[in-house]
């Protein structure tokens, strides 16, 4: 092998120096600084993202905060709405039933004068008939004829003896 032969190595040397210097060269120049641009590139594309992302992680709990307040506000709303409303129907509850019970104290009460008049009439009637009955029983009994306002007269005091 030619590589090994200890003639050629001072050529060898020299070529080998000269590939390390140029590529030394080349490396440093040309693709190294690009290397640096795309690894600067990327770390700043990184940094603006996370700086993004915790702009964004900021404003979502900002919208969160905002979003938790009106939602706290809404439910205090709406129970003031739901006691209002409360209130407003035991007020008409409490209306409606007083003037049901009017309504229904004046029905009573017309139902209770009807009912001492169909009494008083009963009554009336139940007099007259014991009048007649009174009339009829002594006319049989002692043959004697009673005049009908005498024997309504007996039976009011019958009436009034018994209560």
């Amino acid at each position: 092998m030619p590589q090994f032969d200890p003639s050629s190595f001072p050529s060898q040397l020299f070529w080998l120096a000269v590939c390390f210097a140029v590529l030394y060269a080349l490396m440093s120049r040309v693709a190294l600084p690009r290397i640096a641009e795309v690894l600067t590139e990327r770390q700043r594309r990184v940094d603006n993202d996370r700086d993004r992302a915790a702009q964004l992680r900021n404003e979502a709990e900002a919208a969160i905060q905002a979003y938790e307040r009106a939602l706290a506000e809404a439910r205090i709303q709406a129970h003031g709405i739901a006691k209002s409303a409360d209130e407003d129907i035991a007020r008409l509850v409490h209306t409606r039933t007083k003037e049901v019970a009017e309504r229904l104290a004046v029905q009573v009460k017309g139902g209770e004068d009807r009912i001492a008049a169909a009494r008083d009439a009963a009554l009336t009637q139940v007099r007259d008939i014991a009048a007649d009955a009174a009339q009829a029983m002594v006319s049989r009994l002692v043959g004697v004829s009673v005049d009908g306002s005498k024997a309504l007269d007996a039976v009011g005091v019958a009436i009034q003896e018994r209560g």
